[in-house]
């Protein structure tokens, strides 16, 4: 007569709860997950200012090669505290996200083979590094590449600065400068939006940090056999 295979004690952890226990322990690692936003997003919203003067650096720096000011207006009575909000946002989801995917470990880690856990455990570790590596290479590489082409559109007369546009502008620029042209052009001048210019920068930082996954991502499928080194 065949006997049924049993689990090894120490392969699995006992996890034979019902099913009402097991959603009680979701709410419990939900709760704990969006109160650590919650802070994160309010110690972000009284330092926004640092964090705002931090992301405007790349392009500070591109203006300041073409010897124009770094200042960014604002379009709207409501936008400077829309673009604070914005910023808390974005800083407590980057704060919070270690402890969001240690409350998911601690949720989904009963019900793994104790081979499975050690070959998640490293993949959650690696998460947060490379979206960090990924953020840090649109900061510093990315966007300083990306806003020197665009401002690279401008045309007009700018004071100061290699690289400047040096294109005639219209007849009331021209002649503040004191530069006589025949046949002026229109002038194009960069006065970015505070808010235009903080969703352009987070979208850049959250696309490039979430694309440094994809490594981590197809090795934990080649290893749960979804995918081949091939393909």
């Amino acid at each position: 007569m065949a006997t049924k295979p049993t689990s090894r004690p120490d392969d699995i952890d006992e996890s034979s709860a019902p099913l009402i226990e097991h959603l009680a322990e979701l709410r419990t690692r939900l709760i704990w997950s969006v109160l650590a936003f919650v802070i994160a997003m309010i110690a972000c919203y009284f330092v926004w200012n640092p964090i705002f003067d931090f992301l405007t650096r790349p392009i500070c720096g591109a203006l300041e090669k073409r010897g124009q000011a770094c200042e960014l207006i604002l379009l709207k009575l409501q936008e400077g505290f829309f673009v604070a909000m914005r910023i808390a946002f974005f800083g407590g989801f980057i704060l919070a996200f270690p402890i969001v995917g240690f409350q998911l470990w601690r949720f989904i880690a009963p019900g793994l083979y104790r081979s499975e856990k050690n070959a998640l455990l490293p993949f959650l570790i690696a998460s947060p590094v490379m979206f960090l590596i990924g953020a840090g290479f649109a900061y510093y590489v990315i966007l300083p590449w990306a806003f020197d082409f665009f401002l690279a559109f401008q045309q007009g007369p700018v004071i100061g600065g290699e690289g400047a546009a040096t294109a005639p502008a219209a007849p009331e620029s021209v002649a503040a400068y004191g530069v006589k042209v025949e046949d002026p052009w229109a002038g194009i001048v960069f006065q970015g939006s505070v808010e235009e210019y903080l969703r352009l920068t987070t979208k850049f930082i959250l696309a490039f940090g979430l694309s440094f996954q994809l490594p981590v991502a197809l090795t934990l499928m080649g290893k749960a056999g979804w995918s081949r080194p091939r393909g």
